[in-house]
């Protein structure tokens, strides 16, 4: 099993930058790819951003490319979501998620682990 926790998240203003960050913890020697989604009040789960186990490849929603960016430091296990330009419509909770495999994961449901959740709110 893997355990997450998220850190990072708060309030900005719109066009401010923030970096979360998602240590991992467990099980984490096999090929663990990860993810990051998001939860607005009222709105399902979307989808924001992924990673590959090795790091090699990265997929990201539409609604936040060229703007964040994902990457990992797997010798620390933790993996980085640097948000830049927020905007309003980017306020939500933050989850990060893992699975185990090798590729990028879109997909709600193809996640085994999440974390706790942090608190991104972008003020305009």
């Amino acid at each position: 099993q893997v355990q997450l926790v998220e850190s990072g998240g708060g309030l900005v203003q719109a066009g401010a930058s923030l970096r979360l960050s998602c240590a991992a913890s467990g099980r984490t020697s096999s090929s663990v790819a990860t993810g990051w989604f998001r939860q607005a009040p009222g709105k399902e789960r979307e989808f924001v951003a992924s990673i590959s186990w090795r790091g090699i490849s990265t997929y990201y929603a539409d609604s936040v490319k060229g703007r964040f960016t994902i990457s990992k430091d797997n010798a620390k296990n933790t993996v980085y979501l640097q948000m830049n330009s927020l905007k309003p419509e980017d306020t939500a909770v933050y989850y990060c998620t893992a699975r185990y495999g090798s590729g990028n994961y879109p997909a709600v449901n193809d996640y085994a682990y999440w974390g706790q959740g942090t608190q991104v709110t972008v003020s305009s």
